[in-house]
C-alpha cells in the first residue's frame, strides 16, 4: 500500500520565489485566481420580515456524477457526445473535498507529460502503482498516470477495506488486474468521461497510448465468468438486517457473467437511442433524406424518430425498452421484454430498421461502459476519497502534488479502515445519497416546484423518518462512548444520517410551502433537539421556528389556559422571544444569524411590553450604514469589443489610472489609487488577504491532529475545513485563539509563523506568500483586536461559504489614528449581492468601517 497515506508529511524541496506585491496591484497569483472567479448565488435568511417564505439557506447544489443511463432524446442537447468523443471532455468546474485540500496544480497535458517523463527504466516489471509513484517510473505505452492513479485507489481500498466487497466483486477486481495495459488505459479514460454515453470507437483517438484501439475495446467487451455461489462467510455482509432492507438498494448486481463494456450492436435497438450518437451535420443530412425539418438538433432528431415510427408506434415490433435505472446489469445479455403476441415487422418496422441501420453504418461500432461495473468502481472511489464527489482532477492531483517540488506542512496522516464498518452500512449510505439527490432534483433542478413536487418531498421524509430517529440514537451513543478527540463530527458526514437530516431540512421547507405550519414547527423542534448533523443550519432553524411561533402557532396550537385570542398571541410571542434568546446563547448558531435574531427579539419584547430595564439592548452591535464615497475617473470604451466565442463584450469596465502614467486599469485599481492619494495603504484582494491572515493566525490549529481529516501527505488543509464540522471539532482551540487575537496577539502570531515558514513557502490553504510581512503586521496592528477575532470566527465557522463576498478593497493607515476600512467598489448599475450584504453586516457588526465606493465616469473615451 502506498506509504504516502501512512507517514508523517514533511516533504523536501524548494518553492520557486515569486514577484513581491506592491500596493499598486494585487499579487500575481491573486490576479490569476480572480480571473477564474465565478459568482455564487446564496440565499439568506431575513427574519425581520413577516413573510412566511421559508429560505432553504444553502448554496446551489453541486451536481453529482450522473449515475443513470441517459438514453433519451434530452441528451441531444449535448452535441459534443459524438463530435467530441475523441477529445477530453471538460469536467464540471467545481471543487471536491479532496481537491480543496490539495495545492493548486492544474492537471494539464504539459504537467502530466512532464511527470510521466520521469523514467526509472523500461523494464516490463515496473512494479505496482505505489512503487511507480515512489520511483517515478513511467513508460509510455506500458504505464500511465491515469491508470496508476486509478489502481492506487483500488489497491488502497482493497488492502484496508476489502470486507466491503463480496466474492463476485473481488473476482471482477482480479479480472481487472488481468487486463492488458491498453484495455485498462481505455477503460480509465472512458470512466473519467461521459460514462452514460456511447463512444464511437473510430473517434476515441488515444493513438499515442494505445496501438490497437479495436483490440482494447474487444478485450473490454469480452464475456467473463463469475463464481455462481457467494461464500457463506460473505452472506452476513451482503444481506442487510430485515428492518433495513427498504433503506438499502444494491446497485451492483452481477449474475454469472459480466463485461467491462457494452457493444452497440447488442444494445442499440431503437432509432431514438441511435440518433443521439450523430453530430449536428449528420442529423441534418439524415433529416434531409427523411424530408423532415426542425430548428435545432433535438427538434430534427425528434422529427426523424416520429417519421420512422408513424402509425404503428414504437411498440410495433413487440419490443418494450427496459428502464436502465431499474436494471443495473447492462451486460446481462438478457432478451428484451416483449409484448406477446406482437405484430409482424411490416412496412413500419422496415422503415425503422432502414433508419437504424443507416445511423449505425454512419457511426460505426460504439462502446459504452457497463453500468454495474462502472458503479462498482464508483463505490471504490467513494470509499477511497471518503466522498461522493470526485473528478479527473481528484484522481491525478495527489500524484502531481507528490511530483511537485513543494513544501507541505508537518502533520499526522490518519486513514482509518473503520469508517464503513460493514457492507450494509456502505450500501445504506449510497441509498441515502440517492434519496437526497432525488429530493434535490425536485426542489432545485426541474424549474418551479408544484404542489405535487412538495408532497413528493414530504413523502420521502415520511419514508426515512423512522430510520432517522434510530440513527440519531445510534450516533448519540457513539458520540458518548466511542468517539474521541472530536473525530465524530467528520465521520458523521459519511453516515446515512447526514443525508437523512438534509432531507428533513428540505421537508421542513416543503411543509412550509404547503402551509402545514404545525408539522413544520414540530420538525424544526426535532432538528434543533439534535446536535449531531448539520450544525451550521441551526441558525436558520431558530429563525424559522421563531417566525412560526410569532405569527402562526397561536391559531394552530392554542394554550388551553387562555381564552382571549390576544392572550394566545402574547403567549406564543413570549415563546418566540425565548427561542431567539436560546439561539443567541447557542454556540453552534453562527454569527451571520445573530443580527436578524437580535432584531426579532427586540421587536417581540416591545410588543410584549417588557419593562425597558428588562429588555435586551444590542446597541453595541447596532449596524451603521456604510459610508458612501464617490470617485470620478476616465472610462475607456471599446467600440469593437467582442467576447469569447463570439459573445458580447465583457461587462468589466476599463478605466484610466491617472496616478500611474495614465495606464489602463480596472475600476478597483482606479479607486485604490484614489484612496492612496488620501493617505491609505491597501490591496485589491477580494478576501485574499483575509484568507492569508486566517492561515497565519490559525496555522497550528489547521494542522492539529484530528482523526481521518488528513488522508494524504500532500494536503494544504484538513478535509473538513470547508464543512460545518471544522469549527465544532476544534471549538476549544479556536475559541482560545480568538481570545488571544482579541487581546492584541495577532502580530506576534503572524511573525512567528512567517519566521518559521516563509523561507520554505509552505503550501497552506489561502496563504499567499507574495504579501509582504511588513504590510501584514501593519494591517493586523491597525485592526481592532475584537473586530479581527470576529472576522476570523466567521471564517472558522463557514470557511467554504464565506470565501466570497468580502469587499473588493482592504485599506489601512497609521495616522492620524490607526484604522482599517473595507471598500466595496461599484460601477454604474452594479448592485450588492446577498453574500456581499452579509459580509458588510458582519464587518460593521464587528465595529469595522465599511464604505461603498461608487465609481462614476467624468469622461468616456472610445478606443
Amino acid at each position: 500500500m502506498m506509504d504516502a497515506f501512512l507517514k508523517r508529511a514533511n516533504s523536501a524541496g524548494r518553492y520557486a520565489p515569486q514577484r513581491t506585491a506592491t500596493l499598486k496591484q494585487k499579487p500575481t497569483r491573486l490576479e490569476e485566481s480572480h480571473s477564474r472567479k465565478k459568482v455564487k448565488r446564496e440565499e439568506t435568511q431575513r427574519s425581520d420580515g413577516d413573510s412566511d417564505e421559508y429560505h432553504i439557506d444553502t448554496p446551489p447544489l453541486k451536481p453529482r456524477p450522473n449515475l443513470q443511463r441517459d438514453d433519451t432524446l434530452d441528451s441531444l442537447a449535448h452535441d459534443d457526445v459524438a463530435e467530441n468523443s475523441g477529445s477530453e471532455d471538460a469536467y464540471v468546474s467545481r471543487v471536491t473535498a479532496i481537491e480543496s485540500s490539495l495545492p493548486e496544480i492544474e492537471p494539464d497535458k504539459q504537467a502530466i507529460e512532464e511527470y510521466q517523463n520521469f523514467k526509472a527504466s523500461q523494464d516490463a516489471e515496473a512494479g505496482n502503482a505505489a512503487s511507480r509513484l515512489d520511483s517515478r517510473a513511467w513508460v509510455r505505452g506500458k504505464s500511465s498516470l491515469y491508470v496508476d492513479a486509478f489502481n492506487l485507489a483500488l489497491d488502497t481500498v482493497l488492502s484496508e477495506e476489502a470486507h466491503l466487497f463480496d466474492d463476485k466483486e473481488k473476482q471482477i477486481f482480479e479480472q481487472w488486474r488481468s487486463l492488458s495495459y491498453e484495455a485498462q488505459f481505455l477503460y480509465v479514460r472512458l470512466f473519467l468521461r461521459k460514462t452514460s454515453s456511447w463512444h464511437r470507437i473510430a473517434r476515441l483517438g488515444y493513438y499515442n497510448d494505445i496501438t490497437d484501439t479495436e483490440g482494447a475495446v474487444k478485450e473490454l467487451q469480452k464475456n467473463r465468468d463469475l463464481p455462481k455461489d457467494v461464500s457463506t462467510g460473505m452472506l452476513s455482509l451482503v444481506l442487510p438486517q430485515p428492518e433495513l432492507s427498504s433503506f438499502i438498494q444494491e446497485q451492483c448486481v452481477f449474475e454469472d457473467q459480466f463485461t467491462f463494456a457494452d457493444a452497440s450492436e447488442d444494445f442499440i435497438d431503437s432509432v431514438e437511442e441511435a440518433v443521439s450518437l450523430l453530430s449536428l451535420d449528420e442529423v441534418k443530412s439524415l433529416a434531409k433524406e427523411a424530408k423532415v425539418q426542425g430548428k435545432n438538433k433535438a427538434d430534427l432528431a425528434k422529427a426523424i424518430c416520429k417519421m420512422s415510427s408513424q402509425q404503428a408506434g414504437l411498440l410495433s415490433m413487440g419490443l418494450l425498452r427496459a428502464d436502465t435505472t431499474d436494471s443495473t446489469n447492462s451486460s446481462g445479455r438478457s432478451t428484451p421484454d416483449t409484448q406477446s403476441p406482437g405484430p409482424s415487422l411490416g412496412e413500419d418496422g422496415n422503415r425503422r430498421k432502414h433508419f437504424l441501420d443507416k445511423i449505425l453504418a454512419t457511426t460505426g461500432p460504439c462502446v459504452r461502459l457497463s453500468l454495474s461495473v462502472f458503479k462498482l468502481f464508483e463505490r471504490v472511489h467513494l470509499v477511497f476519497y471518503r466522498s461522493t464527489e470526485w473528478t479527473e482532477k481528484s484522481l491525478t492531483t495527489i500524484i502531481l502534488a507528490k511530483a511537485s517540488k513543494r513544501n507541505f506542512p508537518s502533520y499526522i496522516v490518519s486513514r482509518s479502515s473503520s469508517i464503513f464498518i460493514s457492507r450494509a452500512q456502505l450500501l445504506e449510505f449510497e441509498t441515502a445519497m440517492r434519496s437526497e439527490y432525488a429530493v434535490d432534483s425536485i426542489l432545485e433542478f426541474n424549474g418551479p416546484v408544484t404542489e405535487a413536487g412538495f408532497r413528493k418531498v414530504v413523502d420521502s421524509f415520511e419514508t426515512i423518518y423512522p430510520r432517522w430517529n434510530n440513527i440519531m440514537r445510534e450516533e448519540q451513543e457513539k458520540e458518548d462512548r466511542v468517539y474521541e478527540s472530536g473525530e465524530g463530527a467528520y465521520l458523521r458526514r459519511l453516515s446515512p444520517g447526514h443525508a437523512y437530516t438534509r432531507i428533513l431540512h428540505k421537508a421542513a421547507y416543503a411543509l412550509g410551502r404547503l402551509k402545514d405550519h404545525q408539522r413544520e414547527h414540530t420538525l424544526l423542534t426535532e432538528l434543533l433537539d439534535q446536535r449531531l448533523f448539520h450544525l451550521a443550519r441551526r441558525g436558520s432553524w431558530y429563525q424559522r421556528k421563531a417566525l412560526l411561533e410569532e405569527h402562526y402557532m397561536y391559531a394552530l396550537l392554542p394554550n388551553s389556559a387562555y381564552t382571549d385570542p390576544e392572550r394566545q398571541k402574547s403567549h406564543w410571542k413570549s415563546i418566540a422571544a425565548a427561542t431567539c434568546e436560546k439561539a443567541l446563547e447557542d454556540p453552534d448558531c453562527h454569527l451571520k444569524y445573530h443580527y436578524d435574531l437580535q432584531k426579532r427579539l427586540v421587536k417581540l419584547e416591545k410588543q410584549l411590553k417588557i419593562p425597558v430595564r428588562l429588555q435586551h439592548d444590542f446597541g453595541h452591535v447596532r449596524l451603521k450604514k456604510p459610508e458612501e464615497h464617490y470617485v470620478e475617473g476616465i472610462q475607456l470604451r471599446r467600440t469593437d469589443a467582442v467576447g469569447k466565442n463570439g459573445r458580447g463584450p465583457s461587462s468589466k469596465t476599463i478605466w484610466v489610472d491617472e496616478a500611474e502614467n495614465n495606464g489602463e486599469c480596472s475600476v478597483e485599481s482606479m479607486c485604490l489609487s484614489w484612496y492612496r492619494a488620501k493617505g491609505w495603504k491597501g490591496y485589491h484582494a477580494e478576501g485574499g488577504i483575509i484568507r492569508t491572515l486566517f492561515a497565519y493566525l490559525f496555522f497550528d490549529i489547521l494542522f492539529l491532529y484530528i482523526p481521518h481529516v488528513f488522508q494524504t501527505a500532500y494536503q494544504t488543509c484538513p478535509l473538513d475545513l470547508h464543512t460545518d464540522a471544522f469549527y465544532p471539532t476544534r471549538a476549544s482551540e479556536i475559541n482560545h485563539r480568538l481570545v488571544e487575537i482579541a487581546n492584541g496577539g495577532a502580530t506576534k502570531l503572524i511573525d512567528e509563523v512567517d519566521t518559521r515558514e516563509r523561507e520554505r513557502r509552505t503550501c497552506v490553504v489561502g496563504l499567499n506568500w507574495d504579501y509582504e510581512l511588513e504590510d501584514l503586521l501593519e494591517l493586523a496592528d491597525c485592526f481592532d483586536g475584537a473586530a479581527l477575532a470576529t472576522v476570523c470566527k466567521v471564517m472558522a465557522q463557514e470557511y467554504g461559504q464565506r470565501g466570497g463576498g468580502i469587499p473588493d478593497l482592504i485599506l489601512w493607515r497609521t495616522s492620524p489614528v490607526k484604522e482599517c476600512m473595507f471598500a466595496e467598489v461599484k460601477s454604474a448599475n452594479d448592485r450588492l449581492s446577498d453574500t456581499q450584504r452579509l459580509w458588510i453586516h458582519v464587518l460593521m457588526g464587528a465595529g469595522l468601517k465599511v464604505a461603498l465606493c461608487n465609481a462614476a465616469a467624468k469622461e468616456i473615451r472610445d478606443i
